[in-house]
């Protein structure tokens, strides 16, 4: 088969969809020839494209094709608006005349999938959706958008996009249940997750990087990540001014929107640490450091966004604190692999009632990290890879 894949980010992009998509075109060009239809490289690429109407490279069976999109800075929200726009202009008008047997549609720009079942429908061509955040439901949980005319108009064109799908592969059970209550069809929707590499051993706790994040901390809750508006900031924030002592400490390592906001009302606790991201040689380190891993979902937002950091939690063996509603994807597997707790996303004390709890029984979290060992496999990143490619494959031929 002949498949088109939409995405404004590719590499040299290094956003998490750029990386995914390259998987899934390696994956897709041993038994397939796969077209690739991006932008110019605008997400922290480590290298810059000069402006071409159209780009083409083909290496075996994998064409990419790169429209004369602008290529601003990703950190200006206007300005990333005009990659969005200039890519899914030039895109549609270049997919129209690409012949492929089917389109493959990820989430970049966030309205990616309606282009994609658009074309779909002009062509009559089989349309396959990969959700990998939801919209417009982010944007309004995020309070990027405001309900309104504009969120409605989005949400009208994104069901019809998703009825056009004749398939729907998401990231966990939560977004899937979300879909099917927009009226889709549950036989269509494929649950195929990032997943991890499994590492053939985990570094010790005893190493630098964890020395250096955990300071003179005896107990450590840690948030490694994107600090985005997708997480229960606040009531993180509130729980640490309950430990009260540096003895309990919740580490913030990462990035974001959200982080200066954050750092002016907690960066005074004592309880409290804001650290910058680290190289991606040294997250096996970071992923040591912590007696147990924070992932946050805020209220609302359950199926909307799915952290795929919690896979490479379990893989290193370290619990988890899924501060999220028990609805939740992540709820989920802690609850039933019993490799953590699960607190309210919306109450403080419980978030530090867990901490606590967690921190006087060290024989409880080192069962939950062997727990999460043993669940780890479940979500090996070949097994999830497979699902994926499957699934386009099955809704191609049955198109």
């Amino acid at each position: 088969m002949h498949i088109l894949l939409l995405n404004e980010y590719y590499p040299p992009d290094s956003s998490a969809t750029a990386k995914m998509a390259r998987t899934v075109v390696e994956a897709l060009a041993e038994r397939h020839r796969v077209t690739v239809l991006a932008g110019r490289p605008s997400y922290d690429p480590t290298e810059h494209y000069a402006w071409r109407l159209l780009r083409r490279e083909t290496v075996g069976n994998v064409t990419v094709e790169r429209v004369g999109s602008t290529d601003f800075p990703r950190f200006r929200m206007k300005r990333r608006i005009a990659n969005y726009l200039t890519f899914s202009f030039l895109a549609f008008f270049r997919a129209i005349f690409i012949r492929c047997d089917a389109i493959l549609a990820m989430t970049d720009p966030p309205f990616c999938g309606i282009i994609g079942a658009l074309v779909a429908t002009l062509t009559g061509r089989p349309f396959v959706y990969n959700i990998r955040d939801m919209y417009p439901d982010m944007a309004v949980g995020g309070s990027i958008v405001r309900p309104g005319l504009l969120a409605r108009l989005w949400e009208r064109l994104h069901r019809w996009a998703l009825r056009r799908a004749a398939c729907v592969i998401v990231l966990g059970d939560d977004m899937r249940d979300r879909i099917v209550r927009k009226g889709i069809d549950p036989a269509r929707i494929v649950v195929a997750r990032d997943g991890i590499e499994i590492p053939r051993e985990v570094p010790a706790a005893d190493n630098p990087v964890a020395r250096e994040i955990r300071g003179d901390a005896r107990f450590v809750a840690l948030h490694a990540g994107n600090l985005g508006f997708y997480g229960a900031w606040d009531t993180l924030l509130a729980a640490a001014s309950m430990l009260g002592s540096p003895a309990y400490s919740i580490i913030f390592v990462g990035e974001g929107a959200e982080k200066p906001r954050l750092v002016s009302i907690g960066g005074g606790l004592a309880s409290v640490r804001f650290l910058p991201f680290r190289p991606a040689s040294e997250i096996p380190f970071v992923l040591s450091a912590a007696d147990v891993h924070i992932v946050t979902v805020k209220r609302g937002l359950e199926g909307v966004i799915v952290p795929s950091k919690l896979y490479p939690i379990l893989a290193a063996g370290r619990p988890v604190l899924a501060v999220c509603t028990p609805e939740s994807d992540v709820a989920r597997i802690v609850s039933r692999a019993g490799c953590g707790l699960v607190a309210d996303p919306d109450d403080p004390a419980a978030v530090a009632s867990a901490i606590r709890e967690l921190a006087s029984d060290r024989e409880r979290i080192a069962d939950m990290g062997r727990r999460a060992s043993a669940i780890a496999p479940e979500y090996d990143r070949v097994t999830q890879l497979h699902k994926f490619i499957l699934a386009i494959e099955e809704a191609v031929l049955h198109a």
